[in-house]
């Protein structure tokens, strides 16, 4: 049921589940353990339902039952964009268990259903093609990577797989509210379509992310915060993807700006925070930093054809430039 690609990621590296006890992360929880990937849980407490208390309490058990360590947060949010701030709740918890305790992995449940509704829903907002396939199997973060093992499997097929095992999961009837967006999606649009085409959606996705595959920028990643992008038609989609690693979200004026300076072969300071420097055939960017440094530094970053913008932090950071000299020293 697991791909080779994950199974080789999870056996690198520490994992962290999340959980909620639905049908989607209690199947991954027993797919994971029949493959023998170790992996621990995390699981928040939204406060929103009664049987919340009731998920996480077997959620316990079922960590007890196997010796894994579960790690929970209960929160309380107000009903205003209720979805989006648990969603948000979630991963922030996530995100702190993995730096704090160096889990490298963490483990979504996502399956095809949900990529197929993120997929209507980000056409339905006007999305280019990066937001049209938002999911896929690995995704680096910048402290760890997103590991998604389920997106080839529909929803149907893990609840048959517990059914069949009569393994113990939970059902969140919220999912059942048509009111609220996605629901309405799933079940006016995503579920009824698959149901009929499945495996032709399914073909055609594997048809897009080959298509997506060769759109992709061609991006170096030298150093954690140094990105270096091949100056071709997908630049700024590199430009974009790097200040999202370093923390730092580029509204559209911010892209047309910067389409703007590569058209006029210059370089750029975006947000006061990101160095976008311009030479000819690659960009570098790296975090915008001002030093004094050293004649013998300046000279032989000029040697090197390195963009002056990035030069101070450069400098600051004690790289070592020569390393950089077969992209920018033609």
């Amino acid at each position: 049921m697991i791909s080779q690609n994950v199974l080789g990621r999870l056996s690198a590296g520490a994992n962290l589940l999340a959980f909620s006890h639905g049908i989607d992360s209690t199947a991954l929880f027993y797919i994971l353990h029949e493959a023998g990937v170790k992996f621990d849980l995390a699981i928040v407490d939204h406060n929103a339902r009664e049987q919340s208390k009731f998920e996480v309490e077997s959620a316990k058990e079922l960590a007890s039952k196997f010796g894994k360590k579960i790690y929970i947060k209960s929160v309380n949010l107000g009903k205003s964009n209720f979805e989006k701030n648990a969603r948000e709740a979630r991963y922030e918890f996530f995100g702190e268990i993995c730096q704090k305790f160096g889990y490298e992995n963490l483990i979504l449940a996502h399956q095809f259903d949900d990529k197929f509704e993120w997929f209507l829903m980000q056409l339905g907002k006007g999305a280019g093609l990066k937001e049209l396939f938002g999911m896929s199997e690995l995704e680096k973060r910048e402290r760890f990577w997103l590991v998604r093992p389920l997106l080839n499997l529909r929803k149907k097929e893990l609840q048959n797989y517990l059914d069949e095992r009569g393994l113990r999961y939970f059902v969140d009837e919220t999912n059942l509210d048509g009111k609220i967006k996605r629901s309405f999606v799933r079940l006016n649009f995503s579920e009824p379509f698959l149901d009929k085409y499945f495996s032709g959606v399914k073909k055609s996705f594997e048809f897009l992310e080959a298509d997506r595959q060769n759109l992709l920028p061609n991006i170096t990643k030298t150093d954690d915060e140094i990105f270096i992008i091949k100056n071709d038609s997908n630049v700024v989609r590199g430009v974009d993807m790097a200040a999202k690693e370093l923390n730092v979200l580029l509204s559209k004026a911010q892209k047309d700006e910067l389409s703007a300076n590569l058209a006029k072969q210059t370089s750029v300071v975006l947000s006061g925070k990101i160095a976008v420097g311009y030479a000819n055939e690659f960009v570098l960017v790296t975090p915008f930093c001002k030093a004094v440094m050293p004649k013998i530094f300046k000279e032989k970053a000029r040697i090197l054809k390195l963009p002056a913008i990035n030069r101070g932090y450069l400098f600051a950071k004690g790289i070592q430039i020569e390393n950089l000299s077969k992209f920018f020293s033609r």
